[in-house]
């Protein structure tokens, strides 16, 4: 397979050598910046990797080599994320005065908090609670976890029919935060046999928000050391709770005295932001984006399709396809011999595949005013166009006539256009229309190859990224050229998919700040009018601290709270808002 890239990206280089770079949109072009931007030199561009920096100053050269100018002095905006968490060096974990090895024996989870806790063990099967009309199983019945450890089963109860719902509620952080509302202190996670036969301890890759408590992943050894004094072990107890309405949840009397101590990497990375400026309204703008960033190596934690494949995600559809076309478009323009009126920015975005970071970042540090920005075009994708060239554009209600922009430079012979009119969806245009900014998104849909090593430049069709890009210069011309501004309206937002696969239910209609930017609370981003959260009163900006007087502190405890909610149900939910708080009732 590599050798295969190899070969492609150096045909790609040797057509374009010698003939230098043209205004138009050519498949020579689009392939080498698309085969460049998807080789191993960029390593996957995983956020906050070398590969990431590197090509950052690539896409900055080039959209440079296009025409463009810097919007800040450098073209670079750079932010600080979260890459990671290690374990640190003062973990400790000792059972009934025994000392074990931290790395070997336990090991502190990413949603820990940093604190101890010297307390008894309770032991509460699959850490699982109610949920909705069907799923009755309430591990913590019969016991009292206050002021405790909860020592929590890892999975389901696989083998159990009734209880095969619980698949979407069987994460760590759910069973962790199940345990803390029942007022536990700690908790202890064990894979039992069923579950992880190897019994391996997960490295504590990925970064999560604190669930608030210490919490520890610990090896069958530890528990069973734990459940000593009760004759049962890890794997018997697997056994017994998996029975139909069994938890087999149990006091044990066994104490455990531990500290955990997890340690946060951070790395900067860059938005790419460079600009055409306008002719006679030059603070006026029009904002094409796409994201640069992809999986790096992959692995686990990582949103890898092949979590257990350490290998260059090359990301070639997902997203050099956008990157490659907005460079081809950005150079095209500069061509013109008279520019549009308005600005034009191209910004390659950094962070997206870790929760639209980057483009949050833009519309909160940019010095750009939303009312300046007449379109915001997302290009995430469009490498893929399929036989009957289907091309996805979404978005066209958030501006009146929006659609009919679209249509009027749209070659129906050469493109079948499907459209969708909300605003929201889970890329970075997200970000712009919860400014109430109008927003397009193009797409040519996802794929097998999705977010896999196989994402490959040899697979785009690069033919179909020639004939959206021509679709592309005549709405950019005609939104960036015409005296009339496009009057932005509300559609949406879609509601987002449960980032912990929490099943339909309950919502307060609103898009949430997935980004975490704010701390011990979470902002909503956008309040769908007509929805609960608006009809209660809730406000775009508004911090959610409490739902029914229980703490809010960050986007997975939203989550939880929701779960625990049942349509028709009144709740009570404080918010801050300009600093002072206030408390809306919400009719669900």
């Amino acid at each position: 397979m590599r050798t295969g890239i190899i070969i492609f990206t150096a045909l790609i280089m040797t057509a374009c050598a010698g003939t230098g770079r043209k205004a138009a949109i050519t498949t020579d072009e689009l392939g080498w910046l698309a085969g460049e931007l998807a080789s191993d030199r960029f390593a996957g561009r995983g956020t906050g990797t070398g590969g990431d920096s590197l090509a950052a100053m690539f896409i900055k050269r080039e959209l440079g080599k296009a025409g463009t100018g810097p919007f800040t002095e450098s073209g670079l905006q750079p932010f600080r994320v979260s890459v990671s968490v290690e374990a640190g060096t003062g973990n400790r974990l000792s059972v009934n005065g025994t000392d074990y090895l931290a790395g070997t024996d336990f090991i502190p989870l990413a949603l820990t908090s940093d604190s101890e806790l010297n307390a008894p063990v309770i032991f509460c099967g699959y850490g699982l609670t109610p949920s909705g009309d069907t799923l009755s199983r309430n591990d913590f019945a019969g016991t009292d976890v206050s002021g405790k450890w909860a020592l929590i089963l890892r999975g389901y109860p696989e083998s159990n029919p009734s209880d095969a719902g619980y698949a979407s509620l069987s994460s760590d952080r759910i069973k962790v935060l199940n345990a803390r509302e029942k007022g536990a202190k700690g908790v202890l996670l064990v894979s039992g046999e069923k579950w992880d036969v190897a019994d391996n301890l997960d490295k504590p890759s990925r970064n999560e928000s604190t669930s608030g408590i210490p919490v520890f992943q610990v090896k069958r050894n530890v528990a069973d050391a734990i459940l000593a004094t009760t004759s049962v072990t890890v794997n018997g107890l697997e056994e017994r709770a998996a029975g139909p309405g069994s938890s087999a949840s149990m006091v044990t009397a066994s104490i455990v005295d531990a500290r955990a101590q997890i340690i946060k990497k951070e790395a900067v990375t860059s938005n790419v932001v460079m600009m055409l400026r306008g002719a006679s309204a030059p603070e006026e703008y029009v904002i094409i984006g796409a994201h640069y960033d992809h999986l790096g190596m992959g692995g686990p934690g990582s949103s890898s399709r092949t979590p257990d494949t350490v290998a260059v995600h090359y990301g070639a559809d997902d997203n050099a396809s956008g990157v490659a076309l907005m460079i081809e478009l950005a150079e095209r323009l500069a061509a013109m011999k008279q520019r549009p009126a308005r600005s034009i920015l191209f910004v390659a975005f950094s962070g997206e595949e870790m929760g639209l970071l980057g483009s949050k970042h833009f519309v909160e540090n940019s010095g750009i005013s939303p009312a300046a920005v007449n379109l915001m075009i997302n290009l995430d994708m469009v490498g893929r166009m399929k036989e009957g060239n289907g091309l996805q554009v979404a978005g066209i209600g958030t501006a009146a006539g929006l659609r009919d922009t679209v249509l009027a430079y749209a070659d129906t012979t050469a493109l079948s256009l499907a459209f969708t009119s909300e605003g929201y969806g889970p890329s970075d245009h997200s970000a712009f229309y919860g400014r109430n900014i109008p927003v397009l998104s193009i797409t040519t849909g996802a794929h097998l190859d999705y977010h896999t090593p196989m994402d490959t430049p040899d697979k785009l069709n690069y033919e179909g990224m020639i004939k959206t890009g021509d679709l592309l210069f005549g709405i950019v011309n005609a939104v960036a050229g015409r005296s009339a501004r496009l009057a932005f309206t509300e559609a949406g937002p879609k509601e987002p998919t449960s980032p912990m696969g929490r099943r339909r239910g309950v919502t307060l209609g609103i898009m949430p700040d997935f980004a975490g930017n704010v701390k011990n609370g979470l902002r909503a981003d956008f309040v769908t009018p007509g929805k609960p959260a608006a009809l209660g009163g809730m406000e775009k900006g508004d911090i959610i601290v409490s739902i029914d007087d229980k703490p809010v502190s960050n986007i997975e405890d939203y989550m939880f709270r929701l779960n625990q909610l049942k349509p028709g149900q009144r709740v009570t939910v404080e918010v801050l808002r300009s600093g002072n708080r206030e408390l809306l009732l919400i009719q669900l």
